[in-house]
């Protein structure tokens, strides 16, 4: 049933946005400005008015949500004919999916491994002790970050040209060679090279290029400003004569420059691609008008954007809080206060306290365990990388494929079958010299008799089951959800954790029955382990009436009710690391942190900043931030220290009515607390 009412329900910017599909376009989305309303109406009305099947649509994504959210909303408007947008995934899924299909054209096979950051370390640990590079003086995480930082320039090993006179980086280019050598040889890849790869199949396979060229008449491009510079490359490999390139962003959300993203992709979009048409989304369905005119303020200090005027559906809205305290602890207690106050109007889920950097949560974390309120942290450990989770995806990524020793080398003593680290080494060291993968050198060595015989019962054991789920699959057809509860069963995976009673082996337990229930939304083993290679940080558990603690960085493309800005001092935010390595560019990229923290906000936003902070062992007498001199007075409600301190915010003298421990009658939070001690 298609939905024919999906032009009624936008405004004429929007419209316009969704009806200009020919030809280039960049639609600058202000925050709440209905972004993704636009880019799904524009891809139905391409299907509906018959310019392009669904196959021939392009629309890249940076997160699984965001993809999953735009097939779902197209899907509500078109019905049946939204089926066949194969191509409506993210940059990593989509590169995943066309690399599959060229796979030798870069060395490799169609089946090969995505590795993660865990196996990634692993290897280059492998890399540098085999070397003789000390890891205490490189580390692997930092080898890994000169390796993907090359990648995202688009550059193979042999492609680099590293600056003599950085002794790191000319240790890490010969790592960097053995690394690649090293995937190619386990039929692997990380997540820099599906990228990496893809662009190279494209530069030098015109035919291959000249099929995505012809096959892809539209392209849309979400969170442009987010991009980097091979991605950039990557759409522009692709874009060809068509030219019907559809990018959406905001560049005063730009905020992931560290992460590799170039702003000037956004800024410089209409010199790359003549002929651009610009279209400005200014229309806020999210937040109030003080907290618009307070973030359009802020942000119109940055020099380098593209502009645009921000205005509210919403009514005028409250004032914004401007609180200053004492110390940390006392912007906690303040804080806290606040929310118990607040609660009965809003819900704890729709409220934020968002950080600069996530040492700060722990003032916070310390009142709320002391009152007993409930709170989330966003940026815990990721379900696919608990290692219950990890363990059971090894085992099937061996049974996908035997040359993935990283996954053999994980699972072949888990639980343990008396297979040591001598044993491990000895095997590691006939690959090597024999030049094979270690599941079939581990069959070499026991025909050889080379395997000490305690060791040899388990490796030879753990062989077998292996084959055996291999012939489940291949031959019997089992599906992969019931092929890993064999697995864990046949295994002893799961008698291990079962024969322990505590808490965390009844929680890992509970972790792999909802494994279980995530692979089922997925059609066969191939998909899921893709799926789960490509698994972003977003996607996490959300249950539960708790007020959400997180990095501003993490916020980005979420909303909330009430959201309160802590630590609004020199040298934390902006933070004076990004304003010594970066200058004038870190400074902006700070304000349009902050920019990005004002606009989460839909009814209140309460700033706030201390005079003193206990920081790296040390007490320190704190500045406010540059940022708060930059707010509308008019639109400001402060607390009542700032009546008698009007003329400068250089020097404080506190009111010390902040200071809540002296009353805490008054704090629903203190009660709970005494009623738990008594």
């Amino acid at each position: 049933m298609v939905n024919s009412d999906y032009l009624k329900n936008l405004n004429d910017a929007q419209k316009k946005a969704v009806l200009s599909i020919e030809g280039p376009l960049l639609i600058v989305a202000g925050a709440g400005s209905g972004k993704t309303k636009v880019l799904t109406s524009r891809i139905a009305h391409i299907i509906k008015t018959k310019n392009a099947f669904p196959n021939q649509i392009l629309a890249v994504t940076f997160t699984n949500k965001a993809a999953k959210e735009m097939h779902t909303r197209v899907s509500k408007i078109l019905g049946s004919s939204a089926i066949g947008l194969s191509w409506l995934g993210t940059f990593h899924s989509i590169c995943a999916k066309l690399l599959r299909k060229h796979a030798s054209a870069v060395n490799l096979k169609s089946n090969f491994t995505i590795i993660d950051t865990d196996d990634q370390i692993r290897l280059i640990k492998n890399i540098c002790k085999a070397e003789n590079i000390d890891v205490k003086q490189l580390a692997p995480r930092y080898i890994i970050a000169i390796i993907d930082k090359w990648k995202n320039k688009s550059l193979y090993p042999e492609e680099v040209n590293i600056n003599k006179k950085d002794i790191y980086e000319k240790t890490i280019l010969p790592v960097y060679k053995i690394y690649q050598q090293k995937l190619i040889e386990l039929n692997a890849c990380d997540f820099g090279d599906l990228i990496l790869h893809s662009v190279k199949i494209l530069e030098k396979n015109k035919d291959i290029r000249e099929i995505y060229i012809k096959n892809f008449k539209y392209i849309l491009v979400d969170e442009y400003q987010d991009t980097n510079y091979i991605q950039s490359k990557w759409l522009n490999l692709l874009t060809g004569r068509n030219r019907n390139l559809c990018c959406v962003g905001d560049d005063d959300q730009s905020i992931y420059s560290w992460r590799g993203a170039e702003i000037k992709n956004f800024l410089e979009f209409d010199k790359i691609y003549k002929d651009t048409k610009v279209i400005r989304l200014e229309q806020n369905y999210r937040s109030t008008e003080n907290i618009l005119t307070v973030a359009s303020s802020l942000i119109s200090n940055n020099q380098n954007r593209v502009g645009k005027t921000l205005k509210s559906t919403m009514e005028a809205g409250d004032l914004i809080q401007l609180n200053c305290f004492k110390n940390g602890k006392d912007e906690a207690i303040g804080v806290s206060d606040e929310v118990e106050k607040i609660k009965k109007d809003f819900s704890l889920n729709n409220m934020a306290i968002l950080v600069r950097a996530i040492f700060q949560t722990r003032e916070f974390e310390e009142r709320f365990l002391k009152i007993g309120l409930p709170y989330r942290i966003l940026g815990g450990i990721k379900f696919y990388e608990r290692a219950e989770i990890k363990d059971s995806v090894a085992y099937l990524r061996i049974i996908y494929q035997d040359k993935d020793d990283l996954a053999f080398e994980r699972i072949v003593n888990n639980p343990k079958r008396s297979v040591g680290e001598s044993t491990i080494k000895a095997i590691h060291e006939f690959s090597k010299s024999h030049r094979l993968n270690l599941e079939n050198s581990s069959r070499k060595m026991i025909q050889k008799n080379l395997i000490k015989p305690k060791a040899k019962i388990g490796l030879n054991m753990f062989l077998d089951l292996i084959s055996k789920w291999r012939n489940d699959l291949k031959i019997k057809k089992i599906n992969h959800v019931k092929l890993l509860q064999i697995v864990l069963d046949e295994s002893g995976y799961s008698a291990m954790l079962k024969n322990k009673k505590d808490i965390e082996n009844e929680n890992r337990l509970e972790n792999i029955k909802e494994l279980l229930s995530a692979m089922k939304e997925f059609d066969n083993l191939e998909s899921f382990l893709d799926h789960v290679s490509l698994a972003t940080s977003i996607d996490r558990d959300w249950e539960g009436e708790k007020i959400n603690m997180m990095t501003m960085h993490a916020a980005k493309g979420l909303e909330f009710d009430v959201v309160f800005l802590p630590g609004w001092e020199e040298g934390l935010f902006p933070h004076q690391k990004s304003i010594e390595e970066k200058g004038q560019d870190g400074l902006e990229e700070e304000r349009r942190l902050a920019y990005v923290g004002i606009t989460r906000a839909k009814k209140n936003v309460i700033i706030s900043f201390s005079m003193n902070r206990f920081y790296q062992g040390d007490w320190i007498d704190s500045m406010a931030s540059r940022f708060i001199e930059e707010l509308p007075e008019d639109n400001l409600e402060k607390n009542s220290f700032f009546e008698d301190n009007t003329n400068s915010f250089d020097e404080f003298e506190f009111n010390q009515d902040i200071e809540l421990d002296e009353d805490l009658k008054r704090s629903p939070g203190w009660i709970r607390y005494q009623k738990r001690i008594k």
